[in-house]
């Protein structure tokens, strides 16, 4: 299944993707694709319900319908740095024996296709294009990559936006540099597991103004998704609904020489394979 949501901001509405591409409103049988719904073996319930009354049968979502992240807003957004060998070399730091974590606001969760805002006082924003993991049941202490995938509800392209001048010449933690608003498009859809045959062999790629900026693939992941799921319960309860952001592939701005960041007017087109492809316009914060 491939699950989306549409409408206005704040008052999104959940859907499906349709096999013709179209969108089908789920709305009058389900509230949203939060972490109730995950936590309650939602995707069952779905499962049963396209069963019941089939994808074509549903009302179509009108094509003005703004496209809203697939997923509600997380609970907690975990992020995965220096993932890839090439990202790591790129950034001139040592590949790491485990998983680097650090958290990224929730609020920054935004559509597919929505403005990027430029935040007050940015010259160094940046991209990185990176596959999304949705879990869908609670996560503690798990014993292995094979169970951690039982917890995993779906797939997503996540963009971590990031300021670079706010992450590592502002003293703290990457927190501040990683989570202005909009700065996490996701979707346009949420893929479940069984539409993805292998997230380890994923193409993903991003440009700027046309121009490719990354190309790679999850293949060159140092630590894979189940891994990362079951490492990141040994420290915190992952609760159906939160999201992680397993890492990008190298390309990022401020890997390139010199240095390029985004601006005002840039345009940015990112896909990962089976997982559609993204939009935004880069504006100034308002």
């Amino acid at each position: 299944m491939q699950l989306i949501r549409f409408g206005a901001k704040g008052r999104e509405k959940p859907g499906i993707l349709a096999a013709d591409g179209s969108r089908r409103d789920c709305s009058a049988e389900f509230r949203d694709w939060d972490s109730i719904f995950f936590a309650a073996g939602g995707l069952r319930h779905l499962q049963e319900a396209l069963r019941q009354t089939p994808q074509k049968q549903r009302p179509e979502v009108p094509s003005k319908e703004r496209w809203g992240a697939p997923v509600a807003r997380a609970g907690k957004v975990v992020c995965i740095g220096l993932n890839y060998i090439d990202h790591a070399q790129e950034a001139n730091l040592p590949v790491p024996a485990e998983p680097v974590l650090f958290l990224k606001a929730p609020n920054t969760m935004a559509g597919p296709y929505d403005d990027i805002w430029i935040p007050r006082g940015s010259c160094k924003t940046d991209w990185e294009l990176e596959l999304g993991i949705v879990i869908g049941a609670t996560a503690r202490y798990l014993e292995s990559g094979e169970a951690a995938m039982g917890c995993i509800a779906g797939y997503c392209i996540s963009n971590d936006v990031s300021e670079r001048a706010f992450q590592m010449e502002r003293g703290g933690q990457w927190t501040k540099g990683k989570s202005s608003d909009t700065f996490n498009p996701l979707g346009p859809w949420l893929a479940t597991p069984d539409e993805i045959a292998d997230a380890k062999q994923l193409r993903m790629s991003l440009r700027v103004n046309g121009v490719a900026k990354q190309n790679g693939s999850t293949s060159n992941m140092i630590f894979d998704v189940g891994e990362l799921v079951r490492y990141v319960s040994q420290f915190m309860t992952l609760e159906p609904g939160d999201l992680i952001s397993t890492g990008t592939p190298a390309g990022v701005g401020f890997g390139m020489k010199p240095p390029q960041y985004l601006k005002v007017g840039d345009l940015l087109e990112a896909e990962i394979e089976g997982l559609g492809s993204q939009r935004q316009r880069c504006v100034a914060a308002p």
